[in-house]
């Protein structure tokens, strides 16, 4: 980057940071530090959900998948409407009027101790492992921006996290996340025109959506049912609705944010805001990375887009074996760009069997470019058996930092840094209070004062931290990032859902039966997805149903034995 880049990037990073902080100064009591002293108007509370979920793994992960596999995953979110409905209607008036501070403090009340602190087990499990992946992410950026390996951009980038997260607490989360938002949206405008401001001077916005099209990249419907098809309106609207109600009903990260609201409909308002932007907002980041794929019809990409492990292959034994390979693929994009300019002037004068005949080019193209790029993948095993061998991280961070204009740039790059800090910070800060308030002031010390609980709350945040930090240093193998938090996520989600979901609407059923319930139903859960017998998101739907008959079948057999029926 340029040192106008580096300027904006610190600039922006810095004000927003000092912003937070400087709002959240003088937090005195657990309250303020957990739940902000539930003071925020509905605005920042959709505002601060949004930016929880939207992590730099958004913003890097995403277009990256629409380059490569088209603009089907946003079904994922069409669940998401439906799950809205539930949690204002059922979720947020208990939650709020028990005045909890987490989620799982209304099993205890519901069920039992073991059930609390089961379910909380699960949630700092799954949260802890998915908010390594979202530090992992923007050190990405980093080593490929400074050259670095990317085990000290992954520490750097941890650090700064933590320390202002550790001082301002769900504050200073809220009052950057607001912030971050703000920008985050003018940037996502700004890339999308340049993206399409850089394609040639005859080619506009339709003219690329058209190609995108004859391409096979625009399919955002699926509507055959594959239980092993991780994206169709069934998986989307089945899988993705019990993803998002256990997601943003049953994750602190996501309680936490809410429960911070004025009121009951401050709350609501704020889900409500973010059900309705939540899924343009996916679907623009999408439709940037299916521009990137365009602009790379006519423009020669990279061979291979992470350029840390390019650079490494080239300075080995192998390096002249690569270049021959970049040499193909240099060739094969030559004839490629020939075929997507006869594309265009065949769909301008709506020439039909012009257009087939150059789509089957492309296609053909493609086709070569994959087996020319696994060729290349399996060079870089063979040199380094730990090289990360999925680039489709890299893709939109590749155009940034090679195409757009000064200063852009750096906006750019603090957008995704800054998407980051948000999401990691709500999900330090969730596994910090879920910590404290769910095993330490229960099990460790039972009759600390506020300011006990306010420092054990900070140490607890550094450590989150740290281990977060720690399950970063060894995400790189995860494949894509944003596949791999949701695909985590869906492995206790479903299970955690059933267990609320009974806590609500089944009052017959016990603590002990949902205890168990929920240790069988994740073992079967974890021994489908080994299996791979289907698609990610139905675990969602799997895990709560399972838990909830089993629940009510060893309930009916206890029953039973006590003569209780």
């Amino acid at each position: 980057m340029s040192i106008i880049d580096w300027y904006v990037l610190a600039i922006t990073i810095l004000s927003i940071v000092a912003y937070g902080l400087w709002k959240s100064r003088g937090a005195r009591n657990i309250e303020g530090y957990l739940l902000a002293d539930h003071e925020l108007p509905w605005y920042q509370v959709g505002l601060s959900v949004m930016a929880t979920q939207a992590s730099a793994i958004t913003f890097i992960a995403l277009p990256g998948k629409a380059y490569s596999d088209g603009m089907g995953f946003v079904q994922l979110y069409f669940g998401l409407p439906i799950a809205t409905v539930i949690l204002c209607k059922t979720f947020i008036p208990i939650f709020r009027s028990l005045n909890v501070y987490t989620a799982y403090e209304y099993l205890e009340n519901r069920f039992d101790s073991k059930t609390r602190s089961l379910t909380a087990f699960l949630f700092l499990l799954q949260r802890g492992l998915s908010t390594g992946i979202t530090i992992y992410a923007p050190a990405i950026i980093l080593s490929a921006i400074l050259g670095i390996h990317i085990t000290y951009t992954t520490l750097f980038t941890g650090s700064i996290v933590i320390s202002y997260i550790v001082y301002g607490g769900t504050k200073a989360v809220a009052y950057t996340q607001m912030f971050q938002m703000v920008i985050i949206f003018s940037g996502l405008l700004i890339a999308a025109f340049m993206v399409v401001h850089l394609l040639p001077e005859q080619i506009g916005f339709i003219d690329s959506l058209q190609i995108a099209g004859k391409m096979n990249k625009l399919g955002a419907i699926t509507t055959d049912f594959d239980l092993k098809d991780e994206y169709n309106i069934w998986s989307g609207i089945i899988g993705g609705f019990f993803l998002q109600l256990s997601y943003l009903g049953t994750d602190q990260s996501q309680v936490g944010r809410y429960l911070t609201g004025k009121s009951v409909k401050e709350s609501r308002l704020g889900l409500v805001m973010n059900s309705l932007i939540k899924i343009p907002m996916q679907f623009a980041i999408l439709l940037i990375g299916i521009l990137v794929f365009v602009f790379y019809q006519f423009n020669t990409p990279p061979l291979f887009f992470n350029q840390t492990e390019v650079n490494r292959i080239e300075q080995s034994r192998y390096g002249k074996d690569y270049q021959q390979l970049e040499s193909e693929h240099v060739q094969t994009y030559e004839y490629k760009k020939q075929h997507a300019a006869a594309l265009i002037t065949a769909i301008d004068h709506d020439n039909k069997q012009a257009i087939a005949e150059a789509r089957q080019q492309l296609q053909a193209d493609d086709s070569l470019a994959k087996v020319i790029k696994s060729k290349a993948k399996d060079l870089m095993l063979k040199n380094n058996k730990q090289a990360d061998d999925n680039d489709t991280n890299y893709v939109f961070l590749s155009f940034v930092t090679k195409y757009l204009p000064v200063g852009l740039v750096g906006l750019l790059i603090a957008i995704i840094l800054l998407a980051s800090m948000g999401s990691t910070a709500s999900g330090i800060n969730s596994l910090a209070s879920t910590s404290v308030i769910d095993f330490y002031k229960r099990f460790i010390n039972t009759t600390g004062n506020e300011q006990t609980y306010l420092n054990a709350s900070r140490w607890a945040t550094a450590a989150w931290g740290i281990f977060c930090v720690v399950v970063a240093l060894y995400a790189g193998k995860v494949g894509n990032l944003i596949e791999a938090v949701n695909e985590l996520g869906s492995l206790f989600y479903g299970n955690i859902l059933g267990i609320f979901l009974v806590a609500f609407y089944l009052k017959r059923i016990k603590g002990s039966a949902v205890f168990y319930a929920a240790i069988i139903t994740e073992i079967i859960i974890i021994a489908i997805w080994m299996e791979d017998i289907m698609a990610y998101l139905w675990l969602n739907a799997l895990g709560c149903a399972l838990l909830v008959i089993i629940a009510l079948a060893i309930q009916i057999i206890t029953d039973r034995k006590t003569g209780t029926i």
